[in-house]
């Protein structure tokens, strides 16, 4: 799986994060003159269905296949519209999503990932799949930030009564 020399890999799980990772690697790729793989790993869903359940209950593994093809295109499109140039190559991938980024990061100048703000504060928060490619990568990884979607403008709480005093 290592025939990724060079070029700039991103993980993508339909995420706007994935999405603005695949961005920011176009970005980046274009800089350097080098192509973006953009990877979706899938698993078979096998577990979660009950021993009675109809047959025609479970997806196949090849409707699943197609679902994850189906994914990788529309996160594709939403990255970069329906015109997508030479420098881009997608690929579906079946297995554990940190084992498949892993292993077409394997000689790849970089592994872009999606990161998304989590709980309280919104702090960045890189995922379990995140966690094992920076654990395990032989390239540098670069978490992007999921686009700020705030409804809200962040209020300064009291301030006012700093304003009016002078005091600042």
């Amino acid at each position: 799986m290592s025939e990724h020399a060079d070029g700039i890999v991103v993980g993508v799980d339909g995420s706007e994060a994935s999405v603005a990772a695949m961005r920011w690697a176009a970005g980046q790729a274009r800089a350097l003159g080098t192509e973006v793989v953009v990877v979706h790993a899938w698993e078979p869903a096998t577990a979660g269905f009950a021993p009675y359940a109809p047959a025609s209950a479970c997806p196949t593994v090849a409707e699943q296949r197609a679902r994850a093809a189906e994914l990788l295109a529309s996160a594709v499109h939403e990255a970069f519209g329906p015109r997508i140039g030479p420098g881009l190559r997608a690929v579906v991938a079946e297995g554990p999503p940190a084992r498949v980024l892993l292993q077409h990061a394997r000689g790849a100048l970089l592994l872009a990932l999606g990161r998304t703000a989590h709980g309280q504060w919104e702090l960045p928060a890189v995922g379990t799949v995140g966690r094992e490619c920076l654990r395990h990568a032989t390239v540098p990884v670069v978490t992007v930030p999921a686009p700020d979607r705030r409804t809200s403008p962040l209020r300064a709480v009291g301030l006012s009564s700093v304003v009016r005093s002078g005091a600042a």
